[in-house]
């Protein structure tokens, strides 16, 4: 069932950020138990349109991007019979996933030394927007405004003028992901220690965690990046070119591979002005226009095949419609097939980790809401040992 098999996860988070890292670890076959309130539940389930199903029955399509490989059940955390059942469910869990603003659990009773009281084995993973101290800690962790707050935005887009956010609410997964990469040597430490710890993370962490090269820039060398639209600031030429029924990207990464290039687009590559990749950097605007003219004079298809016959790196730009009905991404196993309870046979974007034979057996469709309380009240009931199940994980219809 996957290399967390036996891992109890207790998802208590909602939206993206927490729900995505408590998915990763799911689909690494731990068992995710997401708690939801009883009123509506996760927040992301009216997030549309689009929405799928029968009118009387929609799904949030945004749901069901980050809620596969979870059972659910509903709790009121201010009920005392529910926050029963919620104690025990902390004391079963191996992990504990939480994207509350700092404080909110400390009001409800369940700050995170208490939690450690609850269940000292315990691994909890904690994501906030702008970190769990300093200044802004209180401040609400929204994607859009992260990638703004930490930069990103400042270097992406076509020019100064017009930052531009990444088309995915990139600060949610890269905390999430971040965070399950915690949880996972968190995990491994328990081995050896026998005891749980804090694993904390945030939106701003995770921006400032990939600006890679564009941080030193600043930090090392003291220039502030800027946007330069599908340009490489550092590489040349890089970036996509119009041609003749869509756009052809090409990715000049070497000399080798520049000498190949040159040729094709009618320059010498000893060309005192392009002789270097120093050289095409500072004279790219001249260099743009000559490969923008030669390329607009023929189709995708043509420059595509020129480029494979002579190794050059190139590619399409793809609408989402081609890459899914791409034959690498079914190859790679990057779509995922599964039985939901109201959808029927639905197809999701799959885990990007291969672990072979290793991998998860078989896949859960995104839970109705408290589809599983009943089978998950049973397990508490039956006092299994941690990470084993009397029921099955599909029970109530949402097994795949």
């Amino acid at each position: 069932m996957g290399p967390l098999a036996g891992v109890v996860v207790l998802d208590l988070s909602r939206v993206l950020t927490g729900p995505y890292a408590a998915m990763m670890l799911g689909d690494l076959g731990a068992r995710v138990i997401k708690v939801e309130r009883p009123d509506g539940g996760d927040d992301t389930r009216t997030w549309g349109p689009p929405f799928a199903g029968p009118p009387d029955s929609q799904e949030s399509t945004y749901f069901l991007s980050a809620n596969r490989n979870k059972e659910s059940i509903a709790l009121d955390f201010k009920a005392t019979d529910d926050r029963a059942v919620l104690d025990r469910l902390i004391a079963r869990a191996d992990v504990l996933v939480e994207n509350f603003r700092p404080g909110v659990l400390d009001r409800l009773g369940l700050g995170h030394e208490r939690l450690l009281d609850m269940n000292p084995r315990l691994v909890v993973l904690s994501i906030t927007g702008f970190g769990h101290d300093g200044p802004e800690s209180g401040r609400a962790g929204y994607d859009q405004i992260v990638q703004g707050e930490a930069g990103l935005m400042s270097f992406t887009g076509p020019d100064a003028g017009s930052p531009t956010k990444v088309g995915v609410p990139i600060a949610d997964i890269l905390a999430g992901l971040f965070g399950a990469y915690g949880v996972a040597a968190a995990l491994h430490e328990r081995n050896s220690t026998g005891k749980g710890r804090i694993v904390r993370t945030s939106l701003l962490a995770g921006i400032v965690g990939v600006h890679t090269f564009q941080g030193t820039r600043w930090l090392v060398a003291g220039e502030v990046p800027a946007p330069g639209g599908n340009r490489h600031p550092t590489v040349a030429p890089y970036g996509a070119f119009k041609c003749k029924g869509g756009f052809v990207q090409i990715a000049i990464g070497n000399e080798k591979m520049w000498r190949r290039f040159a040729p094709l687009i009618g320059v010498a590559a000893d060309d005192e002005r392009f002789s270097s990749n120093g050289n095409r950097v500072t004279n790219y605007d001249e260099l743009e226009r000559i490969i923008g003219q030669t390329l607009a004079g023929k189709d995708l298809e043509h420059w595509l095949t020129e480029f494979s016959a002579h190794n050059i790196a190139a590619g399409a730009i793809k609408s989402l419609d081609a890459v899914y009905s791409g034959e690498q991404v079914e190859a790679q196993k990057l779509i995922i097939e599964t039985e939901h309870s109201v959808l029927g046979p639905i197809r999701l974007p799959g885990s990007p980790l291969d672990f072979g034979a290793g991998n998860r057996a078989r896949h859960l469709a995104p839970p109705l809401l408290g589809e599983h309380s009943d089978a998950i009240l049973r397990w508490l009931e039956d006092g299994a040992p941690q990470g084993e199940e009397s029921a099955p994980q599909g029970e109530g219809g949402g097994g795949g």
